[in-house]
């Protein structure tokens, strides 16, 4: 006679370990994240203001829940009565909590269906395969100036503002419609954001900014997403500017970020682990299953947070409706089923499914640009300068984090 299955269990651990845990380094999470595995793909961790979550660090657990509707993105929850100071929201971390509250997530981020869906289907045909593919020349052409220009003001250079800043800002400006030459009026705003003190100011800026930019577009169209938008949806029973705006904010900070972040610590991570950017300047083909490989090794984004909004049975354990669930990226990044060498990056053995752009109705929408972006800056940038190498050691490097997104104040390389 088959062996009863296992009982789902609510038993939490008596004194669980805090969360997040800080990076070794600034493009590695940090080696206890691998230790948190060891718990199972489902336990429990205490966050910075004392409540305990659960953790998911299991790929397949991850997906299953990212893909179920007994879990919500809100950041309220005025449907549901078993809501109470238990619930986790986007905080997750002081930073995601200062997002939220400093209205970042007003828009697809914070959002459930039929909300979500709603927004999510207005974007999708301007970021599919095709429509992204279409993109290309301006890509390379930006690329390759921005690569033209560090060459001609000779070595040693600062990558970060000579290339994986600028590249990622003017992409995403061109494809949402955004005028570059701006970028003196969004720019400290975007980054105002991530700042506790500045948070509510740079966001007042930033939508001043649009509403006044969306303004000039009814009456000067361009062919951003933006413009689309404009031309397709603003209007009563659709979607309002208030709304439009804060679609306009999280696609244009968003894709800048994590983009340039990709970029910059990705490089740095293909200089310092041996043999790995030789092994693309000898083989550039290699490049598409490096991207993978390199977003799944620096896990950027570590970690969404989410709230159960039923009871789950997942893992082995329990999750209760009104519990908080935080889905580790990074830990199911490490997961046997997505790589066969967790802690090492390899150009070579890209990953299966890593969860760089998480998974579900959330997955990234933005996805289809980023890869296309970061597959001609790195092609380029290993074919220009075959030589490159860092001008300073590593650990000198300043660090800082925008939002929960670690991020290179420079990279001085040589070549």
């Amino acid at each position: 006679m088959a062996a009863p299955a296992p009982q789902a269990t609510t038993s939490t651990t008596p004194h669980p370990p805090s969360y997040p845990l800080p990076r070794e380094c600034p493009y590695r999470p940090s080696a206890g994240t691998a230790h948190l595995r060891d718990a199972g793909p489902v336990s429990t961790v205490r966050l910075y203001d004392g409540r305990t979550a659960w953790l998911v660090t299991g790929a397949a657990e991850a997906r299953a829940l990212l893909a179920d509707s007994r879990v919500s993105n809100r950041a309220d929850f005025p449907n549901y009565p078993v809501m109470d100071e238990r619930h986790l929201s986007m905080r997750a971390t002081r930073e995601m909590a200062r997002e939220e509250e400093g209205g970042f997530a007003a828009a697809l981020f914070g959002m459930d269906p039929p909300e979500h869906t709603r927004q999510r289907q207005l974007l999708l045909p301007r970021f599919t395969v095709r429509q992204v593919a279409a993109r290309r020349p301006a890509i390379q052409r930006i690329v390759d100036e921005h690569l033209d220009a560090m060459e001609a003001n000779g070595s040693p250079a600062d990558l970060v503002s000579a290339f994986a800043t600028p590249v990622p800002t003017m992409v995403v400006c061109t494809h949402l419609g955004v005028p570059y030459q701006d970028r003196t009026r969004f720019e400290p705003a975007v980054a105002g954001l991530f700042e506790p003190d500045r948070a509510d100011a740079a966001m007042a800026e930033l939508t001043a900014y649009l509403h006044q930019l969306i303004e000039t577009k009814q009456s000067e169209p361009g062919d951003g997403v933006i413009d689309h938008l404009i031309a397709n949806h603003l209007r009563p029973g659709a979607i309002d500017r208030a709304e439009l705006v804060a679609i306009a904010s999280a696609i244009l900070v968003a894709g800048t970020v994590t983009t340039s972040s990709a970029i910059a610590l990705g490089t740095l991570a293909l200089l310092t682990a041996p043999g790995q950017y030789a092994a693309l300047v000898d083989n550039p083909d290699l490049v598409p299953g490096a991207v993978n490989e390199i977003l799944r090794y620096l896990s950027l984004v570590e970690q969404l947070a989410r709230v159960a909004t039923e009871d789950i049975e997942i893992g082995g354990k329990l999750i209760r409706a009104g519990d908080g669930i935080i889905v580790s990226f990074a830990a199911g990044n490490l997961d046997p089923n997505v790589t066969t060498h967790p802690d090492r990056l390899d150009v070579a053995l890209p990953p299966t499914n890593h969860l760089a752009f998480s998974h579900g109705i959330h997955h990234c929408i933005g996805q289809n640009l980023a890869l296309l972006e970061l597959d001609i800056a790195f092609r380029a940038l290993v074919s220009r300068f075959p030589t490159l190498r860092l001008a300073v050691p590593a650990e000198q490097l300043p660090t800082y984090f925008a939002g929960d997104v670690p991020r290179l104040a420079c990279l001085p390389v040589t070549w």
